[in-house]
Formats: C-alpha cells, sequence, structure tokens
C-alpha cells in the first residue's frame, strides 16, 4: 500500500484541527486492516471435498489435491479454456495457495469446502490466454459501516472494513484502490467526506490516494437482540454525489455469522459494481478531472504561441511546458524504465519520471509536456495505449494485453 507525502492542502487542514489531536489520530495505526494481495491470481472458492485416508494428514492432502482437480475445471472452463485436466505436479505448479473457508478433519476423513488460487501467469500460459484483464479505472474505496445508529468508515476499525480487506479482487473487473486504514486515512476518509459534494477537496484526496473516482459500500446492520439475528442493508453507493448503484437485504440467524454475511455482502455488491461498468453506469466523474489550464492570450501583432516560418508551417516556441500526471502498472522493475523511455519517446515530452513506485500496483510517473494533454492522450493511444483520464491526469495500460470481451463473470461467493 503506498502512503505518499501529505499535500499542502491537507497537511494546513490537519494542523487546523490541533496539533496534538492530529498526531494521536495518525500515530495510532489502529483504524483498519491492510488488504490482501490478490492482483496476481486467478481465485476459484466454493469447492466441496469429502475425502478418506488412512491418517487425518493423508485425507487432508488428498481433499486438497481434489479441491486443486476441481478448481482447475470450472476456471478452465470459465476462461474458454474447455475444461480439461492436467497433471497433478503441473496443478502444483500453478496453485499458489488454498483458502479454508470450512473444514472438518477426523482420524481418517477430510470434509470441507476450500477456495483455490491460481497464479495468474502460469495458468494464462496453459489456457493460451493473456494473464493482464482489462479493468475499470482506478476507483477508491470508503466501506461505511451504520450500527447502533453510528456511522464509521476509517475512524475506528470496523468489521465492514475488515472484510473488504480480505476480499480478494483478482476476478473483479473494478480496479479497487483499497486503503489500509493507516497514516492520514482516519481523518480523510470518513463518513464526513462521503456528504461533501465539493470537487476540490476529493480532487486532492483522490490524487494522494492514485484513484480517478470513488467507490462507497454501506452497510447497516440491525441487531436483533444480543447474540441473536442480524439483519444487514447492503447499499452500492458510488462518486462524491453518493449515487446508488444498487441495494439488497441479507440476514443471519446469530452473531456469529457475521463475518459471512459480510463476505457474502462484498461479494454482491463487487457484483452490482461490475454489471453497472458494463452496462456504462459506472464512469468516472468528469467533475472531478483537473481543470484544463487557461489558454494563452494570443496578441493581434506578435503571436507568442509559434514561429511562423516560410513554408507556412508554425513551430511551438519554447516554454515550461505543463505538467501531467500518469498512472501506470508495474507488475517488475523493469517495466518502470520501459514506460518512461515510451514516454520519453513522445515527442514533445521534456521529461517523464517516476515520482510514486508501487511493484506489483499502480505507480506514478510525473510528464513534463510541451502542447495540449489531448494530443499526449492521442500519441499514447497511437503507441498501442489504453488512456483513460482527461487533462492533467492520466490512466495507461497496453491494449495488446487486454482478455477476450466476452469472458464469463466469476458468480462464485467468497466466504461460502
Amino acid at each position: 500500500m503506498r502512503i505518499r507525502p501529505l499535500p499542502a492542502a491537507l497537511a494546513g487542514a490537519l494542523l487546523l484541527l490541533g496539533g496534538g489531536a492530529v498526531v494521536a489520530q495518525i500515530e495510532g495505526g489502529g483504524s483498519g486492516v491492510a488488504p490482501v494481495d490478490s492482483g496476481s491470481a486467478y481465485e476459484v472458492a466454493g469447492i466441496a471435498v469429502d475425502v478418506a485416508g488412512k491418517t487425518a494428514d493423508a485425507a487432508r492432502l488428498g481433499g486438497w489435491r481434489l479441491a486443486q482437480r476441481k478448481a482447475w475445471v470450472q476456471l478452465s472452463k470459465r476462461l474458454g479454456g474447455g475444461g480439461g485436466l492436467v497433471s497433478d505436479g503441473t496443478l502444483d505448479s500453478m496453485v499458489s495457495g488454498i483458502v479454508v473457508e470450512n473444514e472438518q478433519i477426523g482420524p481418517d476423513r477430510y470434509i470441507a469446502k476450500l477456495g483455490v488460487l491460481f497464479n495468474r501467469a502460469r495458468a494464462s500460459s496453459i489456457l493460451g490466454i493473456s494473464a493482464y484483464a482489462d479493468r475499470s479505472p482506478p476507483m477508491l474505496v470508503i466501506p461505511i459501516e451504520w450500527s447502533g445508529g453510528v456511522g464509521r468508515g476509517f475512524e475506528q476499525p470496523t468489521a465492514w472494513q475488515q472484510a473488504w480487506a480480505r476480499y480478494r479482487t483478482g476476478n473483479s473487473a473494478i480496479d479497487y484502490v483499497r486503503p489500509a486504514g493507516s497514516g492520514p486515512d482516519a481523518l480523510l476518509l470518513n463518513v464526513g467526506q462521503v456528504q461533501r459534494p465539493g470537487r476540490g477537496w476529493w480532487r486532492t484526496i483522490l490524487d494522494q490516494y492514485g484513484a480517478n473516482d470513488v467507490l462507497i459500500p454501506v452497510v447497516k446492520l440491525y441487531r436483533q437482540w444480543p447474540g441473536g439475528p442480524i439483519i444487514g442493508v447492503f447499499e452500492a453507493r458510488h462518486g462524491p454525489d453518493n449515487d446508488m448503484i444498487g441495494s439488497f437485504t441479507l440476514r443471519v440467524g446469530n452473531a456469529d455469522g457475521l463475518p459471512q454475511l459480510l463476505d457474502t455482502g462484498v461479494k454482491r455488491i463487487d457484483d452490482l459494481y461490475q454489471q453497472a461498468l458494463r452496462s456504462g453506469d459506472l464512469r468516472v466523474d468528469a467533475s472531478l478531472s483537473p481543470p484544463p489550464p487557461p489558454e494563452p492570450v494570443v496578441g493581434d501583432d506578435t503571436p507568442d504561441d509559434g514561429i511562423v516560418e516560410d513554408d507556412g508551417s508554425t513551430a511551438t516556441a519554447s516554454g515550461a511546458g505543463i505538467s501531467i500526471i500518469v498512472q501506470f502498472d508495474t507488475p517488475q522493475a523493469t517495466t518502470v524504465s520501459s514506460t518512461e523511455s515510451a514516454l520519453r519517446g513522445i515527442p514533445g515530452v521534456r521529461s517523464a519520471a517516476t515520482t510514486s513506485l508501487a511493484l506489483g500496483g499502480v505507480s506514478l510517473m510525473r510528464v513534463t509536456y510541451d502542447g495540449d494533454p489531448e494530443a499526449l492522450k492521442s500519441a499514447l493511444e497511437a503507441r498501442g495505449y489504453q488512456v483513460f483520464g482527461s487533462g492533467q491526469t492520466l490512466r495507461i495500460r497496453r491494449v495488446s494485453q487486454l482478455l477476450p470481451a466476452d469472458l464469463p463473470v466469476d458468480s462464485a461467493t467468497t466466504g461460502g
């Protein structure tokens, strides 16, 4: 998780709250948990196994091998591979983890419901597809939990934020930016902020977290009595205006089922966001993009935007250039230098330097460009990039790495 230095505007606002209180909240570090890293894995959840063996360990190992085979068949069918089996040795080299959702271990029997994580690069190479998934622009997630009439975001630890932290997003088409609840998160990402539609402050916060827009999943918990049934009303909201995407209600019989209730709610809300993305209802709010720089005033007698040459063409005069933030994926260290070189090779680019590095995630590059940002956007698209955003904040991806457009959606529910 990237923690970037606070911009001057944020730092000034925090000082207004009182120095002692600010230090106490930032140093506490207990307002959330770090999200699991699942971007490099395919997940298949809810695999039921019932295996007998000579010993408990033998039965458990047999159950895990059976789960690998079943999960591979499901994954292969989902990604268009036909569902054919491969050898156990090949599966062992692809499986990066086993998620135990529920298990019962006896002296010679193993009954469980498991999830299997496959290494994305190795599984894709065997299936003959690209390991890169086309996803939405980066979306900052602020989970809001209402319980007992009190709403909380990252002000204090919540079971709702923990459910989003343990949700594996590798199969989702949404590029979630999930804060860990550390540093300034408790002060910036709270219930009060999601109720403020002012775009200027939102632009500052989104730039701090390297996101283009905000998603606000909300849960309202109603407890019938202590330790008794819990009803959860879930809402998928989007943007500074808190627009409703969809809602639903779930119920569990006792307090012990709260984690499962929330895990199921996260999965259902993710499905709503993906459906909205496919239908075009989940779009980046254009008002969150920085305003374009003012156009230079051109005099009637002496044009200051160029020099007219003998052949009638116009050459751009030397100037300071404009600063553009480019967000790009960095799965490995070599991607940084190759992307910087590609940007520097574009005519009009004075400099391109990475200012925030996140290996395995999304890094930020500051580009100084002589010209209109739309011209840079067109140049990037001509060089094989898919470009999101506008103005002085752009998000780029390689078009050649996109998965097929008709890729089926994973309907498995995390958490059993």
